[in-house]
């Protein structure tokens, strides 16, 4: 069976991040596959320093909650990250996540991420979806870089109040249908 992790950017819970998630993973779900969710906001991540300790194969030194995610990140065969643009880029917090994942720069830790999946869910205020354009070329490039691909975006521009992408059935449907399409997906 597939697993799925849910990745949470947004510092608000029940926030449109956190809906448009849940929809992509009910998608999966009912597609039988295991989905599980990380809230970033609850996780005490430290920034990385360039010590370069993974890329020798090392463990990493930092005393936070990352190192113990690392084993969670092998296991899930993709990924959905989600995060509203902050200044044409990720939350604070995704990015703090995404440095992390530098451990899986050594040839050794790059075998336990390599070929794995990922799709982006990327909410946000400007109704200019070229908004977003940075932010879903971090995540290309990012996800490049560790030999992962990228499989499916869904970008919703023109969201100012927390939540209302409830009543948004078109981009509803349409993160649930995306949730359906990466279980089927080999």
């Amino acid at each position: 069976m597939k697993s799925i992790l849910g990745i949470m950017g947004s510092p608000r819970k029940n926030g449109n991040t956190h809906i448009l998630v849940d929809n992509i993973l009910k998608g999966a779900q009912e597609e039988g596959v295991k989905a599980d969710v990380l809230f970033l906001t609850d996780l005490k991540i430290k920034e990385c320093d360039g010590c370069h300790r993974c890329w020798k194969g090392e463990e990493c030194p930092k005393d936070d909650d990352m190192v113990g995610l690392y084993p969670r990140i092998i296991k899930s065969d993709l990924f959905v990250f989600g995060t509203p643009v902050y200044w044409y880029g990720p939350t604070g917090l995704m990015k703090l996540f995404i440095d992390r994942l530098v451990y899986f720069n050594c040839p050794p830790n790059r075998a336990k991420i390599r070929g794995k999946r990922a799709v982006i869910a990327v909410p946000f205020e400007d109704e200019n979806i070229e908004t977003a354009s940075l932010l879903i070329q971090t995540f290309k490039k990012c996800l490049e870089y560790l030999e992962m691909s990228l499989i499916g975006k869904i970008i919703v521009p023109g969201l100012t109040e927390k939540g209302e992408i409830a009543e948004k059935e078109k981009y509803m449907q349409e993160a649930y249908e995306l949730g359906k399409s990466i279980a089927l997906k080999k």
